[in-house]
């Protein structure tokens, strides 16, 4: 036939010199012959430049496919040829496009495709498609382990790169492949910190986690500072100077004796971490909080760890998912920072609406917290949850209740009480519950309650859980001495339903008749052997064997061995009361937020939280040279002094002292400079300033200082020597702008003097204010605001004659004795009466004087008397146990009281701007006496001096949930001005704003621990109706102020 040599010379077409051939027309069929010679030329076909080649090669493959032909060997040259020319192309979507792609495919023979195109796209100008190229590192690693080298100098590469848009990813490969490889972090350690605010969330919840293993591993415990205080305080925290003046051979001799220890001094790179991460605490993203609060638990002091509590808490307002995951660490967290939640217990109240895991969560929560203190409040709340529907919840309730019982003893009765009136409750489970619960409480004090045993016996006709009836059993058995009639009674109706009772019901019929065989034999011995007889031929072999095993132990026989003379020790050894303990004690092991946390196991994957070092490492590893790009001009600081979220500007007077330090933190820096703390304000307060005012601030003081100089020229002199030349700021910290109050307008100054912990600082004449050597764009200052301590002006104007100046204020600007509040507050109170205290009296006042030793602390005065017959020696303050952020500063030790005597002794506390108790001992030579100082609400701020227009402007920006309105009507003794201002201003240390009319009262103060401002008004009507409202950041502080003032003025 001629169609074949026909078909054979259309197939072959023309090639030229050096080309293979190949079919013109793929329609034709050529394609599909099979004549397949020239299989071999396709790689090199592939491999050509010339794009039909190519084509063709596909096409002949595509063929090849469709036959079942295998074309496997042809996959990388393929690959290749589709991956190469996307990765080329101009559109980065594209080039990175392609390589997700290239990366997703898991053959293991284009590895070291796959590896060259990483390699590429970690030097493209794209920052997205270098960040698809961290993400194709974990990928290529898990499919070829081998290349674990090549793919860890990319990381390198990459970790390097100064955009935020690679940070988390190429951080996320580099905890997938060599998170060992610390190493490669301490270059980047600081430039991981400045970016950390401007990574996308999912990128900050990966370094955040990776830099918290980082911290333990490079720098000292915070913690260790507080066990060195503990053991010598003044030495640990002050120094000695005898010490530094000894010799070479007495440092010898006292290593010898007392292992040395070197005060513990924060690493900056430290500080730097925590710093630049609490602003994050304010994420919209609930992974991102957790992220942060687990980092503070985990590396911060424990006087900072606090500022957690409150953004954990607002994650309990999200979805019950998140709810479970955030109550999981609470939980785990309230366990030993147990006072860091103890302001939000309403937070974790249950709600009906509530999932039964949620509510179990909350529930554990709510007995860690328990004390001494709020347990009254507790245990209602718990009654109420008794009565739910959800008997998981129930039950989980009454085991709450028996821990709560365990642990403060003196609610143990109650709490006992009220678990005996449950057992007649008609819901089965919950009877069975309390009967579990009230067998551990009788276990403590088993003598004292024989009447709750007889009680529980009586339930064994009733009860028919098996823990329950079994919990019942066990109790008699152990405490039979105590019920010996009743106890033989229950093992003849037990005997008789023995065969049809549970496993764990037999077991515990046979320990009852076991211990009744030995203490009362006369009755019980015909018993006992029936029963045994019984478990003899039980189906259980447990039941068989604990049978066998009972009667050879206290039956005599004649082969009778050893144990049978100890029997009774055997049986009714006493036992130790069983500890209740939270589930969540020992997970803290796990890293908070972790997988591993949640599920209380260890996952796969997860990655041990190190020791702290020993000693620290050397920090001159992260030392690197200040790259061009966090250096800016002066133009350039000040549009960034403009932004209001990364506001880190210096005022115009010279850097002031840092406030990126909680208050117990900063108390060292304050005692050696008494003024400068004061003058700090957090970049928050300034940020809500306009930026017109900013702009206008500089010339608006000059202008008002040329009016008024000559007025203000003798005030000025009062003052002058409280200031000091400069303020110091904390090494390692950014200067902080500002305080709100050195930006207010001239006219109050004009007519008051300012204290002088509030004067703007301004560098002396011919020199320049000192400048940070770096200043990183990225360098946050905290949200939270310094503290301020107002100094009262050394005259003190009654209130009365302050009332009748009050008309003679002709200007915006108020009169300093207008201002004042009353010297003190409540009158005495009773610290320990003279009865408890064998003839020592104390009674305490609140001074409202600033303390000397710390301006964030209240000023207590303790006035003691000794009506004894003999001395009273050594009156000190014993080593106190303080909730957490409440610190006190002891008053000089009273070497001696004579009788008849009285003595008067300052000390400084720091509520830390809660009504929380200090509490402390009371020592002398011979005794120790409990006391607690519980601070009015009102005592907790000092007054702030503003005028009219400033109180108007900082009431608009606390208004929403910081503003609580409260209506009263004031009776007719209360409705003079001078009424008025008398009860408000001995309620609460706050000063007198001045106010344009008269039937409208205003007051400011701030609170002393954060310095939040707190503003009070007073609307009041001619008819006696007013109308009361207090703005204020802390919510809670507003609510009790608004409670003590209605509650005093309408009295």
């Amino acid at each position: 036939m001629s169609a074949a040599p026909a078909y054979g010379e259309d197939k072959g077409g023309s090639a030229g010199p050096g080309e293979p051939e190949y079919g013109h027309d793929p329609a034709s069929g050529g394609i599909f012959s099979s004549d397949y010679k020239r299989h071999d030329d396709l790689k090199e076909m592939l491999d050509t430049n010339k794009d039909s080649l190519k084509l063709e090669a596909m096409k002949r493959i595509v063929a090849m496919i469709a036959r079942g032909k295998n074309a496997s060997d042809l996959f990388p040259a393929v690959v290749k040829n589709v991956a190469c020319k996307n990765i080329e192309d101009p559109n980065q979507l594209i080039r990175a496009s392609a390589l997700r792609v290239l990366s997703s495919i898991r053959v293991p023979i284009i590895v070291p495709i796959m590896m060259l195109a990483i390699k590429e796209a970690a030097s493209d100008m794209s920052p997205y498609v270098r960040k698809t190229a961290a993400h194709a590192i974990p990928k290529l690693y898990s499919l070829d382990s081998d290349q674990k080298d090549q793919l860890i100098e990319v990381i390198e590469k990459l970790l390097a790169d100064k955009t935020t848009l690679v940070a988390g990813s190429v951080v996320m490969a580099f905890e997938e492949v060599c998170p060992e490889r610390i190493d490669l972090i301490h270059k980047n350690y600081r430039k991981l910190c400045n970016l950390l605010i401007d990574v996308e969330e999912w990128g900050q919840v990966v370094i955040i986690s990776m830099l918290t293993r980082y911290a333990r591993t490079q720098f000292l415990s915070p913690t260790q500072n507080e066990s060195l205080l503990e053991e010598n305080p003044e030495k640990a925290f002050y120094g000695s100077e005898e010490d530094e003046a000894k010799g070479p051979g007495s440092e010898e001799a006292a290593t010898t004796t007392v292992p040395a220890r070197k005060p513990y001094v924060m690493d900056p790179d430290h500080r730097l971490l925590l710093r630049n991460t609490k602003p994050l605490l304010q994420s919209r993203s609930a992974a991102v909080v957790m992220a942060v609060a687990q980092l503070y638990f985990h590396l911060a002091p424990k006087a900072e760890v606090g500022v957690i509590a409150k953004a954990l808490v607002r994650l309990l307002r999200s979805h019950s998912e998140v709810q479970y995951v955030v109550l999981q660490n609470v939980a785990t967290m309230s366990i030993k920072r147990r006072g860091m939640f103890e302001p939000y217990l309403k937070s974790f109240y249950i709600r009906s609406t509530d999932p039964t895991q949620i509510k179990i969560l909350k529930l554990e929560v709510l007995t860690n917290l328990a004390n001494e203190t709020n347990i009254p409040t507790v245990l209602r709340e718990f009654q109420t949850y008794i009565r739910s529907m959800d008997k998981d919840f129930v039950a989980a309730t009454i085991q709450a209740i028996g821990r709560c019982a365990t642990n403060i003893g003196r609610v143990r009765d109650t709490c006992l009480n009220g678990l005996v009136q449950l057992l007649s409750n008609r819901d089965e489970l919950v009877v069975a519950e309390s009967v579990v619960v009230i067998k551990k409480l009788l276990q403590m004090q088993p003598a004292q309650h024989g009447e709750i045993i007889k009680h529980l016996a009586k339930l064994t006709d009733n009860i028919q859980v098996p823990m329950a009836r079994a919990s019942i059993l066990w109790l008699i058995g152990e405490y039979c001495e105590h019920v010996p009639k009743i106890a033989p009674d229950v093992l003849r109706k037990m005997a008789k339903s023995f065969t049809a009772e549970e496993d764990i019901v037999k077991l515990q019929v046979i320990n009852l008749a076991a211990k009744l065989y030995l203490t009362n034999s006369k009755q019980t011995k015909l018993l006992t052997q029936y029963v045994l007889s019984l478990a003899k031929y039980d189906q259980n072999y447990d039941i068989r064997d604990r049978a066998r095993f009972t009667r050879q132990l206290i039956v005599p026989s004649e082969q009778g061995g050893a144990l049978s003379r100890h029997a009774k020790k055997l049986f009714l050894a006493p036992k130790p009361a069983p500890v209740l303990e939270s589930s969540f004690k020992d997970r803290d092991h796990f890293q908070l937020g972790s997988l591993s946390h949640l599920l209380n196991a260890k996952a796969t994957g997860y990655q041990e939280l190190p020791d702290w070092p020993e000693e620290a490492p050397d920090p001159s590893v992260r030392n690197v040279e200040v790259p061009e790009w966090t250096k800016c001009s002066n133009r350039e600081k000040r549009k960034e002094k403009e932004k209001p979220f990364y506001s880190d500007s210096e005022g115009e007077s010279g850097p002031t002292e840092s406030a990126d330090s909680d208050p117990e933190s900063e108390s060292a820096s304050d005692s050696k400079s008494s003024g400068e703390s004061g003058s700090a304000e957090s970049s928050s307060e300034s940020d809500s300033e306009d930026q017109e005012e900013e702009k206008g601030r500089s010339s608006e003081s000059e202008q008002s200082e040329e009016e008024g100089g000559k007025r203000k020229t003798k005030k000025r002199k009062k003052v002058a020597e409280g200031q000091g030349d400069g303020s110091s700021s904390d090494e390692g910290s950014d200067s902080s702008s500002s305080s709100s109050e050195s930006e207010r307008t001239s006219e109050t100054e004009e007519e008051q003097v300012e204290p002088a912990s509030w004067r703007k600082k301004t560098p002396p004449s011919g020199k320049s204010a000192p400048v940070a050597k770096e200043i990183s764009l990225l360098d946050l200052e905290d949200f939270t605001p310094a503290s301020v301590q107002p100094v009262s002006p050394p005259t003190i104007v009654s209130t009365s004659l302050a009332t009748d100046l009050e008309g003679l204020t002709l200007t915006d600007s108020p009169l300093v004795p207008s201002l004042l509040s009353p010297a003190s507050g409540a009158g005495r109170q009773e610290l320990l009466h003279r009865v408890a205290g064998e003839g020592l009296a104390v009674d305490y006042t609140f001074s409202r004087q600033p303390f000397s030793g710390d301006p964030h602390m209240v000023s207590v005065h303790i006035h003691f008397s000794n009506s004894s017959e003999t001395p009273i020696k050594g009156l000190h303050v014993g080593t106190p146990k303080l909730p957490a952020g409440i610190s006190i500063q002891e008053f000089p030790e009273i070497e001696s009281l004579a009788p008849g005597e009285s003595a008067t002794a300052v000390m400084g506390i720091n509520f830390c701007d809660s009504t929380q108790a200090a509490n402390f001992q009371l020592c002398t030579q011979t005794r120790q006496f409990y006391v607690s100082i519980q601070p009015p609400v009102g005592e907790l701020m000092a007054p702030v001096f503003m005028s009219e227009n400033e109180f108007k402007k900082e009431q608009g920006k606390l208004t929403g949930m910081s503003e609580i309105t409260e209506k009263l009507t004031l009776p007719d003794s209360c409705r003079s001005d001078h009424v008025v201002v008398q009860k408000v201003t001995t309620v609460a240390n706050l000063g007198r704003v001045p106010c344009g009319t008269s039937d409208e009262y205003r007051f400011a103060g701030r609170t002393l621990t954060s310095g939040s401002l707190v503003l009070l008004t007073l609307d009041a009507r001619p008819s006696g109706a007013a109308q009361l409202t207090v703005n204020s950041e802390k919510m809670v502080i507003g609510t009790m102020l608004v409670k003590d003032v209605v509650q005093a003025l309408t009295q």
